[in-house]
């Protein structure tokens, strides 16, 4: 008997959920008030006189990422299913690149513009609107970007599963042979080519992310759940060194067993995704919280920096951090609303017209073999005629 694939548990759970959502939003706001109360931004005075309550929960606003990281496992498997690659990759640059595009060149027009500002070099520049930076050697226009060579890698590891086809066990075997390949490269910190593809201090959450969409579409299992519970586990170790480095770049102490509990709430609260227990939850304003999460991100931190460190001494920081967040997420509406979907909408009508080109050029390549075999069957030399040039279209 050959063993199939476990049916879909409720097939009409497809398509946009609010509550994730939301979840974005929260975790660029941890994001953002960790970066103007708690690290980098700099008040003149320490942060725990400037922010005497505040600064304590915003030290752990770090962890949003890994937030982000553990939404996106879910996410790209909720919007990869049953999606060839070409709509896939269509999907992923669309999402990504206009956004981010406005936000590397604003970014650098801004620090350009207030006296003492460090823009990058224009070489640099042009190199962060590839979205490569990282790999070709130039530094970030904003340190943020980060993040975003993370996700690239993640979509590329992913698109040769959509090449193969998603199903419930290529998914899980793919999360099981990326844990394998975590902790055996984790354990090997000297091969830069594998960290690099593996990046076993970021899998986890990844990993993590799928294992609950894998719930949520086929239902929970023992072996689901140990799945969860291990990049839970690990992804508690992998992100110790970043805990470490903010506690040495803070003048406070910081209770370690926090994070352990940050972690515990953010995949309690993807559970509860997976189980259906926010399913009733479909609030309005949920959507356009969620769309302004990535202008959000990409803007927040290199410009206000150098806001607060202009006007540190002339605004109530209260009202100087809260001022900045209400601005940020008003200029991230815009620039969703008047960048991301008209430019979205626009190269998702060109990328489709180009891969249908691909495909049409490969029918055409396909039915000159036919067209050519009465020339086969003349001499010898015109039938090696007729099939080297049937090998040149093939190649």
């Amino acid at each position: 008997m050959i063993a199939t694939d476990p049916a879909p548990k409720t097939p009409s759970r497809g398509g946009r959920l609010a509550v994730l959502d939301g979840l974005r939003f929260i975790a660029a706001l941890l994001v953002v008030m960790y970066h103007y109360v708690a690290f980098g931004s700099d008040w003149g005075r320490p942060r725990s006189e400037v922010f005497p309550v505040l600064h304590l929960p915003a030290s752990y606003g770090w962890l949003g990422v890994q937030l982000f990281f553990l939404i996106s496992g879910f996410v790209i498997c909720l919007s990869g299913w049953g999606r060839s690659v070409s709509d896939f990759f269509t999907s992923r640059v669309i999402r990504l690149f206009p956004a981010y595009w406005l936000a590397v060149l604003v970014t650098t027009l801004v620090l350009a513009l207030i006296p003492g500002g460090s823009p990058r070099s224009w070489q640099d520049v042009l190199t962060n609107l590839t979205m490569f930076e990282h790999p070709f050697g130039a530094p970030y226009v904003d340190a943020v970007y980060w993040s975003l060579w993370v996700e690239a890698r993640f979509y590329l590891i992913f698109a040769l599963m959509v090449w193969r086809g998603l199903t419930y066990r290529r998914v899980l075997a793919f999360c099981m042979v990326w844990s394998a390949a975590g902790v055996l490269t984790y354990a090997l910190p000297n091969e830069a080519w594998l960290q690099a593809i593996v990046m076993p201090e970021h899998c986890w959450f990844f990993i993590g992310g799928m294992a609950f969409y894998l719930i949520r579409r086929f239902g929970p299992d023992l072996l689901l759940w140990l799945l969860v519970g291990f990049s839970y586990l690990v992804g508690l170790r992998v992100v110790q060194p970043t805990f470490q480095f903010v506690q040495k770049n803070t003048a406070y102490h910081l209770p370690s067993p926090v994070v352990a509990v940050v972690l515990a709430v953010f995949y309690l609260l993807m559970a509860g995704v997976a189980l259906g227990w926010f399913d009733r939850i479909d609030w309005r304003w949920l959507t356009t919280a969620g769309a302004v999460t990535y202008p959000l991100y990409l803007l927040h931190e290199y410009i206000g920096w150098a806001v607060i460190e202009k006007l540190r001494f002339r605004v109530s920081p209260w009202l100087l951090a809260g001022g900045l967040l209400v601005v940020m997420v008003a200029a991230s509406w815009l620039v969703h609303r008047w960048v991301e979907q008209p430019v979205s909408r626009w190269m998702k009508r060109q990328l489709r017209d180009s891969f249908a080109r691909v495909r049409a050029a490969d029918g055409r390549a396909v039915a000159v073999p036919a067209a050519a075999e009465p020339v086969a069957r003349g001499p010898l030399s015109e039938q090696r005629t007729a099939a080297e040039s049937v090998v040149g279209l093939r190649g």
